[in-house]
């Protein structure tokens, strides 16, 4: 799809272009999918092409970041004694 690869020539260092989502068009939106459907994978959607490949691009992203620290305990808490 030529929008697509002008999208990539544009942001080569993006999700997008490293992994190539589908694109599909559904119901007068675009929808860009890693991943075997839309409830089980990474999903973009936008009016355009460039709108569904910058809303992936988000997500993919997003889902890179570690959670926020929410009172999480460290793992290593133990005491360790000596016999």
């Amino acid at each position: 799809m030529e929008r697509m690869e002008l999208y990539c020539a544009a942001h080569p260092g993006s999700p997008s272009a490293a992994r190539h989502p589908r694109l599909l068009y559904r119901g007068q939106l675009w929808v860009a999918l890693l991943g075997p459907s839309v409830e089980e994978g990474i999903v973009g959607i936008g009016q355009s092409v460039d709108a569904a490949l910058r809303a992936f691009d988000a997500q993919y992203l997003a889902g890179l970041r570690p959670p926020e620290n929410r009172g999480r305990r460290a793992l290593y808490h133990s005491k360790v004694s000596a016999a």
